[in-house]
């Protein structure tokens, strides 16, 4: 299939819009190993996530969901929302509309930042009053950006050369779900079953482990309009048969159940269910 490149002048800078198939450049990720028995459950030495110190350094990595564009909610056919990857120095994303990727550049010593080479896709857009077009323009014209934090959730302010507002992001960061758990406690009530672990990779959208009588796996997935909504799903398990104590089909019912992560520490992690009841306290498994 050709390829077909339009150059948009908005600005004062180039951004060029790409049609076709094979437009992000995807990062090759190892596959998720399934383990064959209990003893095979990876373990992950330490949770990733944002911290203070980061903060205060203004780094500018990981999810975030687009809640603004200038003063007005970010509204799009799909949740808008930027991926930022360092080592690359590229952003991947959605303005709503049409995926994008662009190369970016930032300097925490004077706050700057810059995007470069943005190329997106060229769906047309069914839906009126997105703001897929705006998102576009405000990437070309921001030059400064801040940080602020609420609670748990990061904010990331982006302003043009006259520092106005032109975008505000939250951060989605589940990596602090990477990795192996233990479970303490199901709906609250306390849980003693040594096998009873999951290990989720967030990267890859998937989740494995043991019941504690059979092994799991399933899928894992996010939602970039809402801060720290998740979902497992198609969770199946072997069928051997348990014992009456082994809490098997609790574990596997409060999994489906959790629809938000709240991380406590880096070693302990709460599931909670829409109505905000926690479903399930996890603890990390270390290699010791």
């Amino acid at each position: 299939m050709k390829i077909r490149f339009i150059t948009l002048f908005i600005a004062g800078t180039s951004l060029v819009l790409l049609a076709g198939c094979g437009l992000l450049q995807k990062t090759e990720k190892k596959e998720a190993v399934l383990p064959t028995d209990r003893e095979q459950i990876q373990k992950d030495k330490a949770a990733k996530t944002y911290t203070p110190e980061e903060l205060a350094k203004g780094v500018v990595r990981g999810d975030w969901a687009i809640e603004k564009v200038g003063r007005k909610d970010a509204v799009g056919e799909e949740s808008p929302f930027l991926k930022f990857v360092p080592d690359e120095k590229r952003v991947y994303g959605n303005n709503g509309c049409n995926v994008l990727n662009a190369e970016y550049t930032y300097n925490p010593a004077d706050s700057t930042i810059r995007f470069s080479q943005v190329i997106t896709t060229m769906r047309a857009c069914g839906k009126s009053g997105i703001t897929d077009i705006e998102i576009n323009q405000a990437l070309d014209a921001t030059r400064f950006y801040s940080w602020e934090q609420k609670d748990s959730q990061y904010y990331l302010y982006l302003y043009d050369a006259s520092h106005r507002l032109v975008m505000t992001l939250m951060h989605q960061n589940f990596q602090f779900l990477n990795g192996t758990w233990g479970v303490t406690a199901i709906n609250e009530n306390p849980v003693n079953v040594p096998d009873m672990k999951i290990v989720i990779d967030v990267d890859e959208g998937k989740l494995h482990g043991n019941t504690g009588c059979n092994l799991l796996n399933g899928g894992f997935t996010t939602d970039m309009e809402t801060a720290n909504k998740i979902s497992f799903q198609k969770i199946a398990t072997t069928r051997m048969a348990c014992p009456d104590d082994s809490h098997e089909t609790e574990f596997v019912v409060a999994l489906e159940d959790a629809a938000y992560a709240r991380p406590i520490s880096p070693v302990k992690v709460l599931l909670l269910d829409e109505a905000g009841k926690v479903v399930l306290e996890l603890h990390r498994v270390s290699d010791r």
